[in-house]
């Protein structure tokens, strides 16, 4: 077996500054897809390893261990695909959607707002699918209550990001998980420490600001338009509950994930065909490809109109290129290296999850990437965390506080293009009023040099529920 060098930091610097510069400038400026540059990353990192003495063998195996305990987790990404695309043609997110439509008040436009977006985006998983179908009828009703549509669209934004932040069927919430090999529900659990008082601040806020809007009448038309039309294409019933309380009883009792997944899509897919009238084979189509909405108003069909095991195959392989390059600057030794120097810097928990935060942010500033803004720095600082003695899921819930719900307030990213193209507000304007997409981070950063809320290390397997 040849001999290994040991790299320099220079030299394990390198493999992370070429990544920053081709994602940069490649996926920020030219829109080239993250997975190829990935790639190419992940190739010349390999390059530089090679000059150390690995050799392809051991880089292969290096990759291929970084994946391996990665797998349980995305076989879950998987199953939250086929899980969404059962509910849809079952009826279930419809009739919730439908329902939550209904509670709005009229007097307290930013408070219900936000709340209503959340509960849609927890149950859908999907914060730009939230805030492209409920969020346009919301910036309309805002229009004819005559709010200010900053706002109007920060509070949107602030709602759907925060049910995507701890849904379970959220894809950036189970890449976090993934990034930082973490159980799913622990991480969503330990998340509510830090999501739980910055959503509250930005409910109040919207309460008090909401307020001297509450006499005007609304404009309920377009929601009047989403009602018809999911009244339209679906029959509502108690029984389309069934669905989301398997899934909540198995998160409740700490189950194992899958099967209570696959029981839930079973349950779902027993309603498409018995309640929605749909036919056996129809509904195995939905759980690999995805449902197709036909209601006939493009808003309703832009929510509806996802889900299925395919349509999670671009965040299975974004994962599967980053892992590649993690396998190859962890194998050379290269990470270590980095950690060592970034560990005499940061030698209390405070630093290191200031450093957990700086990294997210930097990450989220270069790529606009929300899926990347988890990856790396979860990659990067999970063997310090465990050097720490310090649970995997402080370092996915650091990740997610600074990552993924900062990316939709920078305006290059491609949430802050998509929301403010669908929303037709600015990022520069609605950013400040999207308060949980940022005091998230100021918690994770107060928790870290306090002590409070921090968890240890339980065990070596943080993906057993209980961790």
């Amino acid at each position: 077996m040849p001999e290994h060098k040991k790299p320099s930091l220079l030299l394990s610097l390198m493999p992370l500054l070429i990544m920053a510069l081709l994602l940069g400038v490649g996926y920020g400026v030219y829109k080239i897809r993250a997975e190829v540059l990935l790639v190419v990353s992940a190739t010349l990192a390999g390059l530089l390893a090679r000059l150390l003495g690995f050799s392809w063998k051991e880089l292969e195996t290096g990759i291929s261990d970084t994946i391996r305990q990665a797998m349980p987790a995305m076989l879950i990404v998987i199953c939250v695909g086929l899980l969404i695309g059962a509910w849809i043609a079952g009826g279930t997110i419809p009739m919730l959607v439908f329902y939550g439509l209904k509670i709005i008040s009229p007097g307290y436009f930013l408070l219900t707002s936000c709340l209503v977006c959340s509960i849609v985006s927890v149950l859908t998983g999907t914060s730009w699918g939230t805030v492209g179908t409920i969020g346009i009828a919301f910036m309309g009703i805002a229009q004819g209550l005559g709010v200010p549509l900053a706002p109007a669209a920060g509070a949107i934004v602030a709602g759907a990001y925060f049910g995507d932040k701890v849904s379970p069927l959220s894809d950036t919430t189970n890449l976090a998980a993934i990034a930082s090999r973490v159980n799913l529900y622990d991480h969503i659990a330990h998340l509510l420490w830090t999501t739980t008082p910055a959503y509250l601040i930005g409910l109040v806020i919207y309460y008090f600001v909401g307020m001297q809007y509450g006499d005007q009448t609304v404009q309920q038309e377009q929601v009047q338009q989403i009602l018809a039309a999911l009244q339209g294409q679906f029959h509502f019933n108690l029984f389309l509950l069934m669905p989301p309380l398997i899934v909540l009883f198995f998160a409740v009792r700490k189950l194992p994930v899958i099967p209570g997944m696959l029981l839930s899509a079973a349950f779902a897919a027993f309603s498409a065909v018995v309640f929605q009238g749909q036919s056996a084979a129809a509904v195995m189509n939905v759980l690999s490809s995805g449902f197709k909405s036909q209601s006939g108003y493009a808003a309703i069909d832009n929510l509806l109109s996802r889900g299925g095991m395919m349509s999670m195959m671009d965040v299975t392989l974004i994962a599967f290129c980053a892992f590649a390059f993690a396998g190859v600057v962890q194998k050379a030794g290269m990470l270590q290296v980095i950690l060592d120097a970034l560990l005499k810097v940061a030698r209390t928990t405070g630093q290191l999850i200031a450093s957990v935060v700086a990294s997210s942010v930097a990450v989220a500033l270069m790529t606009g990437s929300s899926f990347l803004s988890v990856i790396i720095p979860g990659e990067l600082f999970s063997p310090a965390f465990k050097k720490r003695n310090l649970a995997a899921k402080n370092l996915s819930r650091t990740t997610e506080d600074s990552g993924i719900v900062v990316v939709p307030l920078i305006p290059w990213s491609m949430a802050g293009v998509y929301m403010a193209g669908t929303l037709g507000v600015p990022v520069v304007e609605y950013a400040k009023w999207a308060f949980m997409c940022y005091l998230g981070m100021v918690f994770a950063l107060i928790y870290g040099f306090t002590g409070f809320a921090i968890a240890a290390k339980k065990r070596d397997d943080e993906t057993l529920p209980g961790s």
